[in-house]
């Protein structure tokens, strides 16, 4: 039995594998993957994640996550000078989706820290 978070990855892929999403077509929200499939945020994200290792998928900060190709060159118009060195197969998009997840995981982890010393704090209160 999947998990959610592989149900949505493998929807989305088959989607993208039938022509209903083609390369640079903006994907779903995580809003939108939500309520479609009646997920939790962590499951759309880890969906993402997914996707976006496989390479079907690439972000572009403050704009959202993209259809790429698994197979194809995964070259962005961003201008940011890298056109034509990045290697076929969907290695920038693996890359960019673990330093993403990685940096996911940090804010989720940093967000848990502040959590903790919220109740460290209450309960030291508490004590007194």
């Amino acid at each position: 039995m999947l998990l959610t978070f592989e149900v949505i990855a493998e929807a989305l892929r088959e989607r993208i594998s039938s022509g209903g999403l083609n390369p640079g077509d903006a994907l779903p929200t995580q809003a939108v993957l939500m309520a479609e499939y009646g997920a939790s945020s962590l499951s759309v994200q880890k969906a993402m994640a997914l996707l976006k290792q496989d390479g079907y998928a690439i972000s572009r900060p403050g704009k959202g996550a993209f259809v790429t190709h698994p197979d194809a060159d995964t070259d962005d118009d961003s201008g940011d000078g890298e056109a034509g060195n990045t290697p076929v197969g969907g290695t920038s998009a693996r890359v960019e989706a673990l330093e993403l997840a990685l940096a996911e995981t940090l804010d989720q982890l940093t967000a848990l820290r502040a959590r903790v010393e919220v109740l460290e704090a209450a309960g030291t209160e508490r004590d007194r």
